[in-house]
């Protein structure tokens, strides 16, 4: 487990690097799902699994879902 966990870790390193250089916002957004289900996974595995929860669904779900409804309206204005 302790080999995963720092597979982990560093996976999140790279996507949170990621997400502050990528130019596209979509994929942007994406990354950060991404990190957030990682995030949510560490938690898990730290026995938190109320932390666990929320990260996923605060994080990975609502979080995302605004953006993405953000970049929409942003995009719909620029037109």
């Amino acid at each position: 487990m302790k080999i995963f966990s720092i597979i982990m870790i560093l996976f999140l390193i790279g996507s949170s690097i990621a997400v502050s250089i990528m130019r596209n916002l979509l994929g942007a957004v994406i990354v950060f799902m991404t990190y957030s289900l990682v995030m949510a996974i560490l938690w898990q595995q730290l026995n938190a699994p109320d932390l666990a929860i929320t990260e996923a669904a605060i994080g990975a779900g609502v979080t995302t879902i605004l953006f993405v409804l953000t970049l929409r309206k942003i995009r719909g204005v620029k037109k």
